[in-house]
C-alpha cells in the first residue's frame, strides 16, 4: 500500500530516486519493474508491474467503438513504459513522459494505494489549492456514494 506525500528532486538525466520506504514493496515479486504512464490531470502514474497488468487488462476490455474508451486506451496504454529501478533505487523517466507532466527538477510523489502519482511540484501545489478551494465553494455537491462515507 502506497500512501503519503514525498518531495523529490530529479537529477540532470531525468532520474528520480524512489524513497527508501517504498523500494522493498516495489522490488518484492517484480524485481523493481514498474510501469509509468500518463494521466488526464497531466501527472504521471507509477504502478508496480503486476498492478499495471491488472489495469491494462481492464483497459483492453473496454468497448473499442466507444470514443472515450479509445481515448483512454490511447493515453494510458499508448504511453505505458516499463522501467526498472537500478541498485540505488533510481528510475530514469523517459523525456516524453517528463515533458507530458512538465517535470523538470522538483517533483511531488503522491501515494495512491496501488500506485503513485508523480507531479511537477509547482503544478501539484496549484492543483491542490484549486481543489481545496473548489470543495469549500461547492458545499453539498458530493456524489451520493461519497456522502455516506465517514472519514
Amino acid at each position: 500500500m502506497f500512501r503519503g506525500v514525498t518531495k523529490l528532486t530529479l537529477d540532470a538525466k531525468g532520474r528520480m530516486t524512489v524513497p527508501t520506504r517504498y523500494r522493498e514493496q516495489l522490488s518484492r515479486g517484480t524485481g523493481g519493474e514498474i510501469v509509468v504512464t500518463v494521466d488526464r490531470d497531466y501527472c504521471l502514474l507509477i504502478y508496480p508491474l503486476p498492478a499495471w497488468e491488472e489495469i491494462e487488462s481492464k483497459l483492453i476490455k473496454l468497448p473499442s467503438l466507444n470514443r472515450q474508451a479509445r481515448r483512454l486506451q490511447r493515453l494510458m496504454i499508448g504511453h505505458a513504459t516499463e522501467l526498472e529501478m537500478d541498485a540505488q533505487g533510481r528510475v530514469l523517466l523517459p523525456r516524453e513522459l517528463r515533458d507530458f507532466a512538465q517535470l523538470e527538477r522538483h517533483a511531488i510523489l503522491i501515494g495512491q494505494g496501488n500506485k503513485f502519482e508523480l507531479w511537477d511540484e509547482e503544478r501539484w501545489n496549484e492543483r491542490r489549492d484549486t481543489w481545496l478551494a473548489d470543495e469549500e465553494s461547492e458545499t453539498g455537491s458530493l456524489p451520493a456514494d461519497l456522502e455516506s462515507l465517514s472519514l
